[in-house]
């Protein structure tokens, strides 16, 4: 195979490419509406050029999901719009392989008068699916949407949660290659949200290429194997999401944190140190009888202690979020304290919490604790990359990463001859 075929082989692998692209648009200190206005008041139409995009180029693979994170304004929904062909770059190019389905502006294209049934026949057809093929979703658009009983009414007499559920049924049902995502996850109520999620794994687990922008961080980790951090126009940072998304939080923590320095003085207040007010003091694992250890067996009881310190005289209501991380930079588990129930914690002065692990169900292998204190927003007051090594053995052969609790039953007789090797 000589280097042209080589270079063409890749380029089919290639769903998305993005070459140097930048955009600036118009930024009006005042306009003027009416043609009175724009005759009378010609300063009204002075404007200043912000350059939004500023060169930013990257690729996404077939199959591959990637993430776009950055603060508002960076431009991360604007590079989803010219995606889309919304709008076009001011230079640059942007080569797309397949069929496109964006979940942007949900709803787009509906019309309020029609009924939920003639406007998902709108909807896909401006997706690009004929009559036969919309024929044969249609059904299953309405069973995921849940408006069964709703279905033939006008949009317009929909509220807006049914309005965003039948939008996002019609859109993920187009069988895209390529499919563009705006902060749309949260449609609906939880049961619905994590149906729509499961949805996502679904299609990306049919090789569909996706592009999320969202400021859930968590949800691109769950379904991303790349982030890419837009800031000021550039890409700031790409790589492993969980890498990438600790870089981000530490440094929009320290934005707020500067932000907050430069709030004029009250009188008289009490000083407030701003930067890391909680710190991660020490993270242990002990055993059942409270001994500190570092090798456990698979289905042994764990004890994780974890000692903090408050620097501010004031109480800080925090979440707790405990991480486990194989070496090779698995992650095996994930959670916190909010996801799990508990209201956010008021935390002053120096302190102690204990989460008890009923089993350590982990295979045989080598793991590290991480352990994080967020504030309410989800930023971290501190966050401790590899706080803690142990290792874990097991006494049966299994393999992946845990072991699942379970127990064979036979309907049949059976005579053991011997081990299986």
């Amino acid at each position: 195979m000589d280097s042209e075929e080589i270079i063409e082989e890749k380029n089919t692998q290639i769903a998305i490419n993005v070459t140097n692209i930048t955009k600036k648009f118009k930024v009006y200190l005042d306009k003027g509406h009416t043609l009175k206005e724009k005759t009378l008041f010609r300063k009204r139409r002075a404007y200043e050029e912000r350059n939004v995009l500023n060169g930013i180029s990257f690729h996404v693979k077939k199959g591959e999901a990637i993430g776009l994170i950055g603060h508002n304004g960076c431009g991360k929904s604007t590079i989803l719009k010219l995606l889309t062909r919304i709008m076009y770059p001011d230079s640059g190019t942007i080569e797309m392989q397949g069929r496109v389905s964006s979940l942007i502006e949900l709803g787009a294209g509906f019309h309020p008068d029609m009924s939920g049934r003639e406007n998902i026949y709108i909807n896909a057809s401006i997706f690009g699916l004929n009559k036969s093929e919309i024929d044969s979703r249609v059904n299953d658009i309405i069973e995921f949407s849940e408006l069964e009983d709703y279905i033939d009414n006008p949009v317009r007499t929909y509220s807006s949660g049914m309005y965003m559920r039948l939008a996002f049924a019609v859109a993920i049902h187009v069988d895209a290659d390529i499919l563009l995502i705006d902060e749309i996850l949260a449609v609906g109520d939880a049961a619905f949200q994590a149906k729509c999620f499961n949805r996502m794994r679904e299609i990306k687990a049919s090789g569909t290429t996706i592009v999320i922008v969202s400021h859930s961080l968590g949800q691109i980790e769950e379904i991303c194997e790349r982030t890419i951090w837009i800031d000021k126009g550039k890409i700031h940072q790409q790589g492993v999401p969980r890498e990438v998304h600790r870089a981000y939080t530490e440094y929009m923590s320290k934005r707020m944190t500067d932000r907050e320095k430069s709030v004029p003085k009250v009188e008289n207040a009490p000083e407030v140190q701003y930067e890391k007010a909680v710190i991660i003091k020490s993270v242990k694992l002990k055993d059942g009888r409270g001994n500190e250890k570092t090798s456990f067996v698979t289905g042994e009881p764990a004890i994780l202690e974890c000692e903090y310190e408050s620097k501010t005289n004031q109480k800080e209501k925090v979440s707790i979020e405990l991480v486990i991380v194989r070496n090779d930079g698995l992650e095996c588990y994930e959670t916190n304290t909010f996801r799990e129930g508990f209201a956010l914690m008021d935390l002053k002065g120096s302190g102690m919490f204990r989460c008890k692990i009923d089993k350590m169900n982990l295979i045989t292998g080598e793991y590290w604790i991480e352990m994080a204190i967020r504030k309410p927003d989800a930023f971290p007051y501190d966050y401790k990359e590899k706080a803690y090594k142990f290792t874990m053995s097991s006494v049966d052969r299994e393999r992946g990463i845990a072991k699942i609790d379970h127990e064979w039953q036979f309907d049949f007789v059976y005579e053991q001859t011997g081990e299986i090797q």
